[in-house]
């Protein structure tokens, strides 16, 4: 099976295609055009301009991705993201999955955009075994899952205001770095002493799963006013120590997470697992404690469409479908409070494809 995936939940217009073969899910194409360049000059994503360079570039990027496999008709399915994320840019990229499915009469299957950062692992050559621990950390999102096996998760804490790459943007723009913050913070750090700046760590008890990062940034701010602005190797060692305090709580307490749960190890997932002071602390972690942690490759962690198209895939294997009045959801919980959301309901053939 060959499924086309579309993503357009943020500020990356994408598609893929992902298809089965003998040694598991492989990725036959994958375009991502980002939008960085489009939103730099408000320090963060635009609700509205994101939406417009969606529509702008969606068609191109199909048509990219489509090419790329050998065109649509060797596609047998599609999926597409339906939520949580910015209500005008999922649309965007919902109408143009069901034009494509009511078109060409194909089934098609719409997907949690969190399920897609968890399950992309299941592109590796050697994806990672269940049950697991993954903690999906991005601009919105700081999560952390007990994952059973697919379609089922556990939710067991996530962010509790600001997410870690929303204190990677805020504080990057009060020290002049400029957006996306989380890249411009990790390359400022580079050379700078991780120690040199004490910085807080919220919600250090052991028995809260949770996030909570607007401590920091307030920290940071309040710093800034009384001190003013770093440079040069000053600036260096602030970046380091704001680099180092959030991934210090996000695999604190993904370890602590895994040694709860009787779990081998943790999967990293979402836009900041880029991040290399990040990767690598969890990798550390994880060996000292007796538990291996997945890294996935850098292209998988940011917002992609092979990742939906992944998920697209394995529920519609199960017989899943979407039907056409489907609609798209700016919030949509996966394994919300403890138990499995209506998205990781047992799965039950479904009737309502293409006609």
């Amino acid at each position: 099976m060959r499924v086309l995936g579309i993503e357009s939940s943020c500020d990356e217009t994408a598609a893929a295609v992902v298809e089965r073969s003998q040694g598991g899910l492989s990725i036959v194409a994958n375009v991502v055009h980002s939008q960085v360049e489009a939103h730099a000059p408000f320090g963060g994503v635009v609700p509205e301009i994101a939406s417009r360079e969606h529509v702008a570039r969606i068609v191109d990027v199909v048509e990219r991705a489509l090419a790329g496999a050998g065109g649509i008709e060797t596609i047998d399915a599609i999926a597409v993201t339906r939520g949580p994320g910015l209500i005008g840019s999922l649309l965007v990229g919902l109408q143009v999955a069901k034009g494509l499915a009511m078109a060409r009469r194909l089934p098609w299957v719409g997907v949690n955009h969190l399920e897609g950062h968890l399950s992309a692992a299941l592109l590796a050559d050697t994806p990672p075994p269940y049950p697991h621990v993954a903690l999906v950390v991005s601009g919105g999102h700081s999560n952390l899952y007990l994952v059973s096996g697919f379609g089922s998760y556990r939710h067991l804490g996530g962010t509790r205001d600001d997410a870690a790459g929303e204190a990677f943007d805020k504080v990057a723009k009060l020290l002049g770095l400029g957006y996306p913050g989380g890249v411009r913070v990790e390359a400022t750090a580079k050379g700078g002493d991780p120690g040199a700046v004490s910085l807080p760590r919220s919600l250090p008890a052991k028995k809260s799963y949770d996030f909570s990062f607007s401590g920091l940034k307030t920290a940071a701010a309040v710093r800034l006013k009384r001190t003013g602005v770093p440079e040069g190797r000053a600036l260096s060692d602030f970046c380091a120590s704001l680099q180092e305090a959030i991934a210090d709580v996000l695999t604190k307490k993904a370890v602590l997470a895994a040694k709860k749960h009787k779990v081998g190890g943790v999967v990293l997932a979402g836009g900041v697992a880029a991040n290399t002071r990040l990767r690598e602390l969890m990798v550390e972690r994880c060996e000292a404690k007796g538990l291996w942690a997945f890294v996935p490759p850098k292209a998988l962690c940011t917002d992609n469409a092979a990742m939906i198209a992944a998920v697209g895939l394995l529920r519609l294997e199960h017989g899943e479908r979407s039907a056409f009045d489907t609609s798209a959801l700016s919030r949509w919980p996966l394994g919300d409070a403890g138990e499995l959301s209506p998205l990781v309901k047992p799965w039950k053939k479904k009737t309502d494809v293409a006609s």
